[in-house]
């Protein structure tokens, strides 16, 4: 298939062309003449798939071929979990709203807001922003959604692990012209807070899953190390910083604090170090990006924030320091090495409080994962036994007997679905049910073999 086969105005495939695109991706091939035709839509995809292009084009498409339904209101509202993502989006969709009467902004959280209001006056047709600083906009009445013609959600499981589920109902609500198109588009569609916002937003949705979260990426190598405390994951990242052949590395952390610290400690050892931390500005966050980009340092040192939407092709290495919360976010993680057909490794530290989130990596991805060794290295933990049974025992005229005890039935969680039509070349994979934290039993650790 060609993107000559879409049907596209000739403006879009000057730019596609241009941008030296031939043919479509999995997700753009199946994307694309779904959004066309009108349809809603809620589709996944992994990272690196080419699924912005699988919205931009259909958006282009449908303002260069429709009449808009308003003469003020935005025909376009692309919303992203983070300004990093939403920068990269925005940067796209200009190369193809470049030389056209279409214009668009960006809105995002952490910068000037009077100077958001004076653009959103110039009544745009395209606005990518964040969905906590859109819904500040609209609650003050700096522009109206009731002529929006397609709502577009990018990584709609991540807005909401964020808590931006508010906001989004706000969104929602005030784009209400029965003429609107949603597309919805998420890492898994196997998320039940993702199924029930589509319940509310979607109307008779295709659904299109190109592989699918637990998908491997043939290009990584996974390994896993076991780690008794921070003082031995320590000594085995500075281990793999200066044996290991790479040519820029992530690390990514839990909490801001440990990414400090971190930067401080390489930093110096004399090590070319940078610190990617959610407290700075958006302009100093925007440097230190175009900064590692170009390779002006080897290694970068963040929380979750830059696991997504970074298209970084030299990073040869990712490093888990701390597992993931969000057990989705290791394959987010690790999909910033072995880019464009290039090999990469992903090394995970698993210490005592990581063991709950590798066992969900572990049902998440479907499969047995085994631990790699470095010499010297040897680790007194080996993983935490699953909780027995405890037993209660009571003294009763001076005899004793013990009485198991027994445990709460769980109740029956029902979820909820929504009528779609599947298109795609793969179903939904069920996932197996997280691990909780009550279900593992802390003092017990499993004899070393």
């Amino acid at each position: 298939m060609q993107f000559s086969d879409f049907g596209l105005d000739s403006k879009i495939m000057s730019t596609v062309e241009h941008l030296g695109f031939n043919e479509p991706t999995e997700i753009q091939q199946q994307a694309i003449p779904a959004a066309m035709t009108g349809h809603d839509l809620i589709a996944s995809s992994k990272t690196g798939s080419g699924k912005t292009l699988a919205f931009i084009i259909p958006a282009m498409q449908r303002l260069l071929k429709n009449r808009a339904l308003s003469k003020r209101d935005p025909r376009v509202v692309i919303l992203t979990p983070t300004r990093e993502l939403a920068k990269q989006v925005f940067t796209q969709l200009r190369m193809f709203t470049s030389g056209s009467q279409f214009k668009a902004v960006l809105i995002l959280g952490g910068e000037n807001f009077n100077d958001q209001v004076k653009t959103l006056e110039k009544d745009p047709q395209f606005i990518v922003a964040t969905p906590g600083r859109l819904a500040d906009h609209l609650s003050q009445g700096h522009f109206y959604l009731n002529g929006l013609e397609l709502l577009i959600l990018d990584e709609a499981d991540r807005m909401l692990d964020l808590g931006f589920a508010e906001q989004l109902a706000k969104i929602n609500k005030a784009a209400d012209h029965r003429k609107r198109q949603t597309l919805m588009f998420s890492a898994t569609l196997d998320h039940a807070q993702v199924n029930d916002f589509a319940l509310a937003l979607l109307k008779k949705p295709k659904r299109i899953a190109i592989g699918s979260a637990h998908t491997e990426h043939k290009d990584i190598t996974k390994r896993f190390y076991l780690c008794d405390n921070l003082t031995q994951k320590e000594k085995l990242l500075q281990h793999f910083i200066t044996h290991e052949d790479h040519q820029q590395m992530i690390i990514f952390t839990a909490t801001r604090a440990d990414t400090d610290r971190l930067s401080t400690l390489l930093t110096e050892q004399g090590l070319s170090t940078v610190a990617l931390s959610g407290e700075l500005n958006q302009g100093q966050r925007n440097q230190i990006m175009d900064g590692f980009s170009k390779g002006q340092q080897k290694i970068l040192i963040t929380t979750d924030l830059a696991s997504r939407g970074l298209d970084l092709i030299n990073v040869s290495h990712v490093i888990n320091f701390d597992m993931p919360k969000h057990t989705e976010e290791f394959v987010h993680r690790i999909g910033r090495t072995g880019r464009a057909g290039s090999k990469g490794d992903a090394i995970s530290f698993v210490g005592p409080k990581d063991w709950i989130s590798f066992k969900n990596v572990e049902g998440f991805l479907q499969q047995k994962l085994t631990f790699d060794t470095v010499d010297g290295f040897k680790a007194k933990f080996k993983g935490i036994k699953p909780k027995k049974a405890k037993v209660a025992v009571k003294a009763q005229d001076n005899a004793k007997s013990a009485t198991q005890v027994k445990k709460p039935k769980a109740k029956k969680i029902i979820k909820k679905s929504f009528l779609a039509e599947d298109a795609g070349d793969l179903p939904v994979l069920k996932r197996k049910q997280a691990i909780a934290p009550q279900d593992i039993e802390d003092s017990e650790l499993e004899e070393q073999n």
